[in-house]
């Protein structure tokens, strides 16, 4: 079985691929504060939990945003399966060219959403991935990586909005019933989601502009599913599109 790692600034989640069939999921806390001890043990309990002997999984590979825990992913891999894993990381093969004025600065996360996502639209798209950050990448119809954009991410803009106004208490991040809000919770909550709908396809609508032609948008992240209801640009959420992106380039780079 192949091992799929993608670690987030707030979340990592692992998948387990048995060929192309994602045979579990899980996803953890980013913690900057675990050893490798820690890191090892939990991996080992996760394959444990999903019923699956740590000799099955002969093969791996991560991507990282977190560059402190890249190191840390690919020592606790060893020690738990005996085996390296593969990084996704400049001189990787992606079967992708990559447009950008330096590509090494290109997120690993960006460049397996890119290629996840042009495999199975074979055409134009753009992915918006609502983690940490937000971040809008687009491909061309010849499936180029063409560049993007990055906007703070919901949460941390909750976040801010939270800690920087002494009068507004922290509220939770869920759809408010309606644009008007009732009360000092749904004023915000209509301000910070519906809001963040407006920033979506505002920017997804300029980025199709500026792109040309017939581009779809796919969406994924913790988040995206928070906009499914009221955005206009997003048309398909998919939530495992980074693992899916994960097991096609561990593909692409197998001798």
């Amino acid at each position: 079985m192949l091992l799929v790692v993608d670690v987030g600034n707030t979340n990592t989640v692992l998948g387990l691929y048995d060929g192309e069939h994602l045979a579990h999921d899980f996803r953890i806390e980013t913690s900057h504060r675990r050893t490798i001890d820690e890191l090892h043990v939990l991996l080992a309990n996760l394959i444990q939990l999903a019923d699956v002997p740590r000799r099955d999984v002969t093969a791996s590979i991560v991507a990282s945003v977190v560059p402190s825990m890249t190191e840390m992913c690919v020592e606790a891999i060893d020690r738990a399966f005996d085996h390296e894993a593969l990084v996704v990381a400049p001189g990787i093969k992606t079967g992708m060219r990559l447009l950008y004025e330096n590509p090494k600065e290109v997120g690993a996360d960006r460049i397996v959403n890119a290629v996840a996502a042009y495999e199975q639209i074979k055409g134009a798209v753009i992915v918006v991935d609502f983690g940490t950050a937000t971040t809008f990448d687009c491909i061309s119809e010849n499936g180029e990586y063409l560049g993007g954009a990055i906007s703070p991410g919901m949460q941390i803009s909750a976040n801010a909005l939270f800690s920087r106004a002494a009068r507004l208490f922290r509220a939770e991040l869920v759809r408010p019933p309606a644009a008007i809000g009732k009360n000092t919770a749904q004023s915000m909550q209509a301000g910070i989601v519906f809001g963040y709908v407006a920033l979506v396809d505002g920017l997804v609508r300029r980025l199709k502009d500026e792109m040309g032609g017939e581009v779809r948008v796919l969406a994924t992240g913790g988040l995206a599913r928070l906009m499914e209801k009221d955005s206009e640009t997003i048309e398909e959420i998919d939530d495992y599109l980074t693992l899916r992106g994960l097991r096609l380039l561990w593909e692409r780079n197998q001798k």
